[in-house]
């Protein structure tokens, strides 16, 4: 279990994250939502050990993720910020090995099993064709799956992603969306993403934390999302819910 409890974020004056508690299960796919400048990043940040809030407390498995080494971190907690880092001279396997960092460091030998999630990774992530390519020769689409094949080859129980489809042509969107969903099939996998595609998110989300001035707006399953009686506010605009195939809604600009 995760656990954040009164965490506060402020900066020139700026509230920019207040979540009085929020809890995530060991498993499932949790998509957060929320307009420009809603806290989305700064939450996930925050989730990631990345960002110390100013006042609250950050718990994984009951303890402060902060008191956590950077290797022990990376053992429970994988991460793709939104703007990932271009190290142009790294191949693309080069950089997928790099996931494996927190479970064998610079000197320890490898095992077969490294090598097999590397290459596991790099399939499910569909770059397998570009493995001995260099970053900067492939596509920004081709370098963000990339950097999802390192985070599956690092293995660890929680994938944090911030905006893991802007990049990707609208074929990758869904191969993206199917393969995070596989993930949190796993037992005692969670995978907590970013997304500004609201229909990605009611297709395939277990659960859609929204935010709105730093604040959780809502925080429910896509049907209660859906049911929201003021679904409008959270972007500012009306919107249409057209019915689909008996299981997925579509929601429209009206």
């Amino acid at each position: 279990m995760y656990q954040l409890s009164n965490i506060n974020i402020a900066r020139h004056g700026r509230q920019l994250l207040s979540i009085e508690k929020l809890n995530i299960a060991p498993h499932g796919l949790n998509v957060i939502l929320g307009h420009n400048g809603s806290g989305k990043s700064t939450l996930l940040k925050v989730l990631a050990g990345q960002l110390k809030p100013d006042q609250g407390d950050v718990r994984l498995a009951s303890q402060d993720v902060y008191q956590l080494s950077p290797r022990a971190l990376a053992r429970h907690i994988a991460y793709m910020p939104q703007q990932i880092p271009q190290p142009t001279l790294l191949q693309v396997r080069e950089l997928v090995k790099l996931g494996r960092f927190a479970w064998r460091g610079w000197l320890e030998r490898w095992q077969a099993d490294d090598h097999q999630w590397v290459d596991a990774a790099m399939t499910a992530a569909d770059i397998s064709h570009l493995a001995e390519h260099a970053l900067h020769e492939i596509s920004g689409g081709e370098r963000q799956r990339a950097w999802l094949a390192m985070l599956l080859a690092q293995n660890a129980p929680m994938l944090l992603l911030d905006e893991p489809s802007s990049a990707l042509d609208l074929a990758h969107q869904y191969q993206l969306m199917t393969l995070l969903r596989q993930q949190a099939d796993r037992q005692s996998c969670t995978v907590i993403a970013i997304l500004h595609d609201l229909n990605l998110a009611l297709r395939y989300a277990d659960r859609i934390i929204a935010l709105h001035s730093g604040k959780i707006w809502f925080d429910g399953s896509p049907a209660q999302l859906l049911a929201h009686p003021n679904l409008h506010d959270l972007y500012g605009i009306a919107l249409d819910i057209l019915p689909r195939d008996g299981k997925h809604a579509v929601a429209v600009v009206a």
